[in-house]
């Protein structure tokens, strides 16, 4: 069973900075892929930020410049810095893992809301 649970949202200013956190956790041989998707109220869900395990990067050309995704392999957990903050990133974001167990499969956490507002 994987789990993957999601710290670091809350609310902020147009203009400042948060730091999100995902944890994956579990009986699992290891990690394909880790990243960062968006649902603002009444749109998609969209891909903000992935990272895959050699480090290769894909972001939405709407961060690109603002927001940087790290990942920690040994603790299994992924990180989004988002600086310069804009109240169009308003939305719940939710962490995603591609696991090998062992075929690819894709899990998801339960979401944490970045609300940005002055």
């Amino acid at each position: 069973q994987v789990q993957l649970v999601e710290s670091g949202g809350g609310l902020v200013q147009p203009g400042g900075s948060l730091r999100l956190s995902c944890v994956a956790s579990g009986r699992f041989g290891s990690i394909a892929a880790m990243g960062w998707y968006r649902q603002a109220p009444g749109q998609q869900r969209e891909l903000v930020a992935t990272m895959s395990t050699g480090g290769a990067t894909d972001y939405a050309d709407s961060v690109k410049g603002r927001f940087t995704i790290a990942r920690d392999n040994a603790k299994n957990t992924v990180y989004l810095q988002m600086n310069s903050l804009k109240s169009e990133d308003t939305a719940v974001y939710y962490c995603k893992a591609v696991i090998i167990v062992p075929r690819p499969v894709g899990y998801w956490g339960q979401g944490t809301q970045v609300t940005v507002s002055s």
